[in-house]
């Protein structure tokens, strides 16, 4: 029997990316998947092919009316929720110095306060049923600063330590709360950064330690587990799941021994 039976999961930035590889692997674990976000996707078809049932709302997550509408829709359908996944996301910054205020209210209110958004429409439910699991995905940019990402790397590190909190506030009524920190994933938000600095991406593939890019699938693992029964005694926790891009730095000395 599929791990996630039944278990009915919201996931934000759902039309693309990590959040459509988590609504696939949810679904195909037999989630009820409901998707939100501001676009829509042709690919959520494969989501619907997986599902038992399936639901997709057009909501933008800085929208709080909308996120708790569609909540409420949820409950109304399917009398619970189970899992919330946050993946809804922008990448953008720049040094401060040259940092529009406009562009830094933009990433903080879409990755940051979007997440809280989220969070804090599905908490009713999860605090009355007194359980739940809250994913939110960050970035090893909320752990490690990057090199003119002021606003992502802080939007991205508020992330991180909302989670923490949320871990904390609601753990005794059964609610976990977990960070996802992906590296560099092979997504339409990679491409349209790196579209930008093609130089970028090759040196990205060259620090971290598995030499490639990551794959939103392997995102959706570590999410499939984080919403699993196999992390009843998983909460507070900053998962990074980076090929290895924090693992230190190279420096070409494994290539000098021979070792590759």
């Amino acid at each position: 029997m599929p791990n996630l039976e039944n278990r009915v999961a919201i996931i934000t930035g759902a039309a693309s990316g990590i959040g459509l590889a988590c609504a696939v692997r949810y679904a195909a674990e037999g989630a009820i998947v409901v998707g939100l976000d501001k676009n829509t996707s042709a690919e959520w078809a494969a989501v619907e092919a997986q599902a038992a049932q399936s639901r997709f709302h057009q909501v933008d997550v800085t929208d709080a009316a909308a996120q708790n509408a569609a909540v409420a829709d949820t409950v109304r359908e399917f009398g619970r929720i189970d899992i919330l996944l946050t993946a809804a996301g922008v990448g953008a910054g720049g040094p401060v110095g040259m940092l529009e205020e406009a562009d830094w209210d933009r990433v903080i209110d879409i990755n940051l306060k979007g997440t809280f958004l989220s969070v804090k429409a599905v908490l009713e439910t999860m605090s009355a049923q007194r359980s739940g699991s809250i994913i939110t995905i960050a970035s090893v940019e909320g752990i490690n600063g990057t090199e003119g990402g002021s606003a992502y790397n802080a939007s991205k590190g508020g992330v991180v330590l909302l989670s923490k909190n949320i871990a904390m506030d609601y753990g005794r009524l059964g609610i976990r709360c977990n960070a996802i920190c992906p590296g560099f994933i092979d997504t339409p938000m990679l491409h349209e950064v790196m579209g930008l600095m093609p130089e970028l991406k090759a040196d990205v593939i060259r620090e971290t330690k598995v030499g490639r890019l990551g794959r939103p699938e392997e995102i959706a693992g570590a999410a499939y587990f984080l919403a699993s029964d196999d992390a009843s005694y998983v909460t507070g926790h900053a998962l990074v799941v980076d090929g290895g891009y924090t693992a230190g730095h190279s420096h070409g000395i494994v290539q000098m021994l021979g070792l590759v």
